[in-house]
């Protein structure tokens, strides 16, 4: 199975999961930018329910997502680090990968795509995937070949996908709000540690 995905920051676990069962994964990378996508936000479980967590990007002259800058409007940095240590510091595993997830919000990068790219290696490397990746090397039309995910996973209009159907797993904050499906990859790993990939 080849699949296409769009670049996503600590995208959700629908994401990894064609990740890791695809033969081969294309991400794109000549699309034109979307707002409230997973492109450059993620959801995370809080003690007063899910809280998305956006990344501020400047629009220069090209709408391309390969071209699109991080900002540093906001102390963005500062908040997200701030928001997963207060959400997830009583999770199993945190403290066992905090030293691998901090220096995403210590070190300045210049494009979104890049680093979304070095997230998802990283994220790879901790759960243990070893995937097929390349980046399009143009834009590639919906009618193409690969079965595309890039309008499917969506965090504001998700379109069935019954590939996919997310399995439970132990959330520190099960109990008041119970279990919040398919939020960010960071939210597995936490919360289940090396098991993660029996889970995708």
């Amino acid at each position: 199975m080849h699949v296409l995905l769009s670049t996503t920051y600590f995208g959700p676990i629908q994401w990894y999961q064609k990740l890791y069962r695809a033969e081969h994964v294309e991400i794109e990378q000549w699309e034109s930018f979307q707002k409230q996508t997973y492109r450059n936000r993620c959801l995370i479980a809080t003690a007063n329910g899910v809280q998305a967590l956006t990344v501020p990007v400047e629009h220069g002259d090209s709408p391309l997502i390969k071209d699109i800058r991080l900002s540093d409007h906001g102390n963005w940095r500062h908040l997200h680090w701030n928001a997963l240590q207060s959400a997830y510091g009583e999770s199993p595993f945190f403290e066992y990968y905090q030293d691998d997830i901090r220096p995403f919000f210590e070190r300045h990068w210049t494009f979104l795509l890049d680093f979304n790219e070095e997230i998802r290696q990283k994220m790879c490397e901790l759960i243990d995937i070893q995937p097929n990746v390349s980046y399009t090397e143009g834009f590639i039309p919906e009618e193409s070949p690969l079965i595309s995910y890039r309008t499917a996973i969506s965090p504001k209009h998700p379109q069935d996908d019954p590939d996919f159907q997310p399995k439970r797993y132990y959330q520190v904050y099960d109990q008041k709000h119970g279990f919040l499906p398919n939020l960010s990859i960071l939210d597995l790993l936490f919360n289940m540690g090396p098991e993660s990939i029996f889970l995708l």
